[in-house]
């Protein structure tokens, strides 16, 4: 599945997969590879400068991280340019979601932010339950 948002000009796609290779669910270690494709649509030249994401796992609890750019990169996208990268998110749950916001520096020198969509971490152990 793919998850969409488009803010400002620049289109985040966001595609997860559960790493069953790298899960030991019995240790309570889930892994998911995502591969996130930036895609600049807008007239203008634009730069990658920091990350935030807002990671929650099945228990409702939220970790949040924050660094510069996205690994090791901070990546200029000329218009009609896209990048795109795959990292990992481990959980202690078989199941949360991720969403997160990129901030954006334009050729004008202003920063601004662009949406990254929310999308699920499912992996094949959840309990399903029917209410």
């Amino acid at each position: 599945m793919m998850y969409q948002a488009e803010t400002h000009g620049v289109r985040v796609t966001a595609s997860p997969k559960f790493m069953d290779s790298e899960s030991t669910p019995d240790q309570s270690r889930y892994f998911w590879a995502y591969t996130i494709e930036i895609v600049n649509l807008s007239s203008r030249t634009v730069q990658l400068m920091t990350r935030h994401w807002v990671i929650t796992d099945g228990r409702g609890e939220v970790h949040e991280v924050r660094g510069d750019g996205v690994i090791g990169q901070q990546p200029v996208l000329q218009p009609g340019e896209r990048f795109s990268y795959t990292s990992g998110c481990p959980l202690m749950t078989p199941d949360g979601s991720m969403r997160g916001v990129y901030a954006m520096l334009g050729e004008d020198g202003a920063l601004f932010d662009v949406e990254v969509p929310l999308f699920p971490l499912d992996s094949p152990y959840v309990k399903k339950v029917l209410h």
